[in-house]
């Protein structure tokens, strides 16, 4: 038994105890074969949220800056995540990233790249995911995080139907296009579960 699978039934009862969570649509989530899971990023609690809605073991792409934090960089390995060095073209990050897609895990990304304050409305999104999803054949699924991680605040985790990558592939897609697809999916999810507010 790994790290993670001892750590999960933890977090998750942090997360349950501090916040009341709904999760929606997690009959989208293959339970096997490469998938790439494509998420807003809206807080740092946001990895671990995620993943303890996932019915499976769950990789990470995290920024660099994070491992450079004395044993917590020990923490996140164990925890399957891996740096990236954000703008700078990581190919060593990239690489990782497409072979563990390629050998069947589930990998968690936020396109954006970065946290937004502004969770109502997406800020354009990087082209790793767009690139990975015209490179692989991962299964891409959207998610959207909505709420705020206020003490026993509603959080919402929705899963999307799978994206059609095969279009975007035939149309031979760029991957900064492929990405914009994928924001789509995402904000739309964001649109439809998100409550007015009055």
């Amino acid at each position: 038994m790994n790290l993670y699978s001892i750590g999960k039934p933890v977090v998750s009862w942090f997360y349950h105890l501090n916040f009341k969570i709904q999760v929606i649509g997690q009959e989208h989530i293959p339970l096997h074969g490469g998938t790439l899971i494509c998420s807003n990023h809206i807080s740092n609690f946001d990895p671990p949220f995620v993943g303890i809605n996932v019915p499976r073991e769950l990789s990470f792409v995290a920024k660099s800056e994070l491992f450079k934090i004395p044993g917590f960089n020990w923490l996140l390995s164990r925890l399957n995540a891996f740096p990236i060095k954000r703008g700078s073209g990581d190919r060593g990050a990239l690489r990782l990233a497409m072979k563990l897609l390629n050998e069947g895990h589930a990998l968690l990304m936020f396109p954006e790249g970065h946290r937004n304050l502004n969770d109502a409305s997406l800020q354009k999104g990087l082209s790793g995911a767009g690139f990975f999803s015209l490179k692989t054949n991962a299964t891409v699924v959207p998610c959207a995080i909505i709420g705020h991680y206020k003490f026993r605040s509603q959080m919402k985790v929705i899963f999307g139907k799978p994206i059609d990558t095969d279009r975007m592939k035939k149309n031979e897609l760029k991957s900064s296009e492929a990405s914009a697809i994928i924001m789509k999916h995402i904000q739309a999810l964001i649109d439809q579960y998100t409550e007015p507010t009055a």
